[in-house]
């Protein structure tokens, strides 16, 4: 019975680490795009921004009306936000590297981010092309080291530090 319990316990713990690093890593990114893009760069607005993840991720025809695509791009965002947590969150306790060099580790997950998303990802779908020119390329890394790799990292750490001090160390125990 008390093990059943502490399973169930152990389970909400994982998906609350695992919405909370998703959702923080998602906001951060997305107020840095927001923030770079639309305002200090001005090239284009927040609602265009989503806008195009939507449209991107869906095509052009998909929504009737703008809000809708817009609501689209942030979904698309968080999914993709949720799955570089997923990812980090069960190889985290198998890489030493990653326990023990947190900071380090957190903003090179963020560079791997930039890399499996530009050389990848929007290639495959033919959303964009790979950036050629040196600040573009470190603009969008730098952005998604500390505002995707370093609070994932940071927030899945804690977990597994939590549960190395009670006693376990696997997300499925």
């Amino acid at each position: 019975m008390s093990n059943t319990i502490a399973n169930r316990a152990n389970r909400a713990s994982v998906l609350q680490t695992i919405l909370s690093a998703g959702l923080v890593a998602g906001c951060f990114d997305l107020l840095a795009a927001i923030i770079v893009y639309s305002v200090v760069m001005e090239r284009t607005t927040d609602r265009k921004l989503l806008q195009g993840i939507g449209r991107a991720a869906f095509g052009n025809n998909t929504f009737q009306d703008e809000t809708s695509l817009a609501l689209s791009g942030i979904a698309v965002h968080f999914f993709i936000a949720f799955c570089f947590t997923i990812f980090y969150f069960f190889v985290f306790p198998y890489i030493s590297f990653l326990r023990k060099q947190k900071i380090l580790s957190g903003l090179l997950y963020g560079a791997f981010a930039w890399c499996v998303m530009n050389l990848a990802v929007l290639p495959l779908f033919h959303i964009a092309n790979i950036p050629h020119k040196w600040d573009s390329i470190v603009r969008g890394a730098v952005i998604l080291m500390f505002c995707i790799g370093l609070p994932i990292s940071i927030i899945v750490s804690r977990y597994y530090i939590k549960k190395s001090a009670i006693g376990s160390a696997s997300p499925t125990n």
